[in-house]
């Protein structure tokens, strides 16, 4: 059998994946949007950056390096692609766009390590200049080496709050106020699940305490009222114990965790499942990431959120499960001891999840006013009124009637905020109204590299 191994993603999943492949014999190829390895995660600055490793990544400065090292060792054996995107796939293809030429790539067996994203719940003002998501604020800093303010407010949940305010006030900007819509009651609660990982545990509470003792606010179980401000926003509002307080800034970051990237596992196929946990439809796979479609496997946090160190574990583990795929003996002993630090993390996560909750009462509060997709400028208003006029209950019915979803980011910004609001309004749960079908491009193409693609065809 003809073996043509492709990764995409060269975040922590895809590298360990590489490297495993690359141990082993095989050489994949790893086509990457990046125009360096390491994720968002460990994000590589560009050539001649002035901060170190140690001023980037914290605690995990050694991890970083430990991945862009077992990169830096594989190149000569492997077929690197950075600067690519892979915008559709069909038939064991993938059609790509790099360094402005459409191409395709055709593969026997396909590693998807396409990480994750923000999720995204609007609040009035979002759309002012100066308003980011936490992980645009995260690449400013790591790869443009600027801030997205002088005086900057974080505010929405998860772990990725606190340590995005830590990393933007170490490197000595002025974080106005933390405001965490989960209460200090809801992370006591989860705290005896996680100390099953007591190392990432004490990160979370040294983040935290770095915080407050360097004189940064932080407010916990708050509610997000608005951001305003005229040609950029200068006042961030919220509300706690039903008293409204603001905070002026001139920068706000925000978000809600994170959600996988699963476009391309949409358009391969893949068979979703509804997952409560992290409250979206996910592709399923089994202990090895196999997905449903064969010679597909699915690894780090596009499958699934875990976090970074779980990523290089799952990507490894699926490269152990194709190299068995194709008749390769691999060390049973490590696959065991993979699938053991991995259900440790999936333990460990379900505490997260208990200890920064989603905001489930967020669409019943949402103004009707409310963009909730700035691509298509629809409200939560046009949307309330799409169900209650038409009788839509179902997503992608939602968005071939109002739009949403239609615009530039297809989908990945606004789908989590519009499946709260059609589910609050048809009065069931968000996992009745479905998930938006993936589209191709997944992402913008440019018009200029349409007649190079033509020309490469005739």
């Amino acid at each position: 059998m003809s073996v043509q191994a492709v990764i995409v993603g060269a975040g922590p999943a895809g590298v360990r994946a590489a490297q495993t492949l690359a141990a082993h014999g095989v050489s994949p190829v790893v086509v990457d949007e990046a125009s360096r390895w390491g994720g968002q995660i460990y994000r590589q600055p560009p050539p001649g950056f002035s901060r170190s490793k140690k001023a980037l990544y914290g605690f995990e400065a050694g991890r970083a390096d430990a991945v862009h090292s077992a990169m830096s060792s594989i190149l000569d054996k492997i077929d690197y692609r950075p600067d690519t995107l892979v915008w559709s796939a069909e038939g064991g293809q993938l059609d790509l766009l790099g360094q402005g030429r459409m191409s395709t790539l055709p593969y026997s067996h396909l590693i998807v390590a396409t990480g994750a994203t923000d999720r995204v719940l609007p609040f009035p003002g979002w759309t002012l200049p100066g308003v980011y998501t936490l992980g645009a604020a995260q690449v400013a800093l790591k790869f443009q080496g600027c801030a997205i303010g002088t005086r900057v407010v974080f505010a929405g949940t998860g772990p990725l709050l606190y340590l995005i305010a830590y990393q933007y006030a170490k490197a000595g900007v002025k974080v106005a106020a933390v405001l965490d819509t989960a209460s200090f009651a809801d992370k006591a609660a989860a705290a005896p699940a996680m100390l099953g990982q007591p190392a990432l545990f004490a990160k979370g509470l040294y983040y935290l305490g770095w915080l407050r003792m360097h004189g940064v606010a932080v407010h916990q179980g708050v509610e997000l009222v608005c951001a305003t401000g005229d040609e950029r926003v200068q006042a961030m509002h919220w509300r706690k114990s039903g008293r409204e307080q603001q905070i002026d800034c001139d920068g706000i970051g925000f978000g809600y965790a994170l959600r996988p990237e699963t476009q391309l596992a949409d358009l391969l196929g893949c068979r979703f499942r509804y997952d409560k946990l992290q409250r979206g439809a996910l592709p399923e796979r089994d202990a090895a990431g196999r997905s449903s479609v064969d010679g597909v496997y699915l690894a780090g946090d596009g499958a699934g959120i875990m976090g970074a160190d779980a990523a290089e574990w799952a990507g490894e583990r699926a490269a152990l499960g194709l190299l068995t795929d194709i008749g390769h003996r691999i060390d049973s002993a490590r696959v065991v001891w993979l699938e053991q630090q991995l259900a440790r993390t999936a333990a460990f996560r379900r505490g997260l999840e208990r200890a920064f909750p989603f905001p489930s009462g967020w669409a019943a509060a949402a103004p009707d006013e409310l963009v909730v997709c700035r691509c298509e400028e629809v409200t939560a208003g046009e949307l309330r009124r799409c169900v209650t006029e038409t009788g839509a209950h179902e997503m992608n019915r939602l968005k071939a009637l109002t739009r949403v979803g239609m615009g530039r980011c297809q989908g990945r910004t606004c789908s989590v905020a519009a499946a709260e609001i059609l589910a609050q309004a048809c009065a069931v749960q968000p996992d009745a109204v479905g998930r938006l079908r993936g589209q191709s491009p997944i992402k913008p193409l440019p018009f200029a590299a349409m007649p190079a693609a033509t020309k490469e065809a005739s």
